[in-house]
């Protein structure tokens, strides 16, 4: 069994056959899904799917490049579903920032000024955070020490092989891998994996993002999380099937799913 931790079925890429995305999913032995909260306008659909299905769960949580659209108002009316297992995807990302010098500090500000007020949303639901990163693992990590709940922790989404936030471990965070491990110019991460703590290792897709070789150029979907598991445990030399079980422990004590 696998659980695919990071997953959009929310998007409009998969409206038309989410039922068949599910079915091959379970035929390939993934099971539990879980649907990150980005962007506010997909969030009701989000709740859509959870409710409909027994074995997909959903987040609450706004990406850095949504902030304008934060507001309290969704986690207060979502947080205490009983299919809601998470804050986020929430952190910081200074990949695109536009403008002058001062016009990006100020775009950091901001960013960091969400971020906290969701990493205090889950301190105040008592859930794991889903976290984003990208370019600013300095800051990310600065933050989740000083704000963060180690008792609940998360998980760094699409880990970006940035050995700094490997310490995060001792703070109850997990590392998500996905796709990109399979990437023929991903040497960095495929050099780090090996030094996550095992017991601290997710698997998801980030579908429909990220697709994983053989299949990049086409719609990523649960059922490539055979193919991340198949790369990891090539790079820690024991079994599939093993790296399999071991992720879903991890998922379900961190997600309590």
């Amino acid at each position: 069994m696998i659980i695919d931790t990071h997953i959009h079925l929310d998007d409009e890429r998969y409206r038309d056959d989410l039922d068949e995305v599910l079915n091959r999913a379970k035929e390939g032995g993934v099971e539990k899904f879980i649907i990150p909260g980005a962007d506010a306008k997909t969030l009701e659909r989000a709740v859509e799917i959870a409710e409909k299905y027994q074995n997909i769960y959903f987040a609450i949580g706004i990406h850095p490049y949504d902030i304008k659209s934060f507001s309290e108002d969704n986690f207060i009316k979502y947080a205490n579903h009983h299919k809601c297992i998470a804050i986020g995807e929430c952190g910081l990302d200074y990949f695109r920032l536009e403008g002058s010098d001062e016009e990006k500090e100020l775009e950091k500000v901001k960013q960091k000024e969400v971020f906290i007020a969701q990493i205090k949303l889950a301190k105040k639901y008592k859930k794991p955070l889903i976290i984003h990163i990208r370019d600013a693992s300095r800051d990310s990590k600065e933050l989740l020490l000083e704000h963060a709940s180690s008792e609940f922790g998360g998980v760094l989404h699409c880990y970006n092989a940035d050995e700094e936030l490997l310490s995060l471990s001792n703070n109850n965070f997990y590392f998500g891998i996905g796709g990109v491990v399979t990437f023929k110019n991903a040497k960095k991460l495929i050099n780090i994996v090996p030094k996550i703590p095992i017991n601290k290792l997710l698997i998801e897709t980030d579908g429909p993002y990220l697709t994983p070789t053989p299949h990049r150029g086409e719609r990523n979907e649960p059922l490539y999380t055979k193919l991340i598991a198949k790369k990891v445990s090539d790079l820690l030399g024991i079994s599939q099937k093993e790296i399999e079980e071991i992720t879903t422990i991890n998922a379900s004590e961190l997600f309590n799913i």
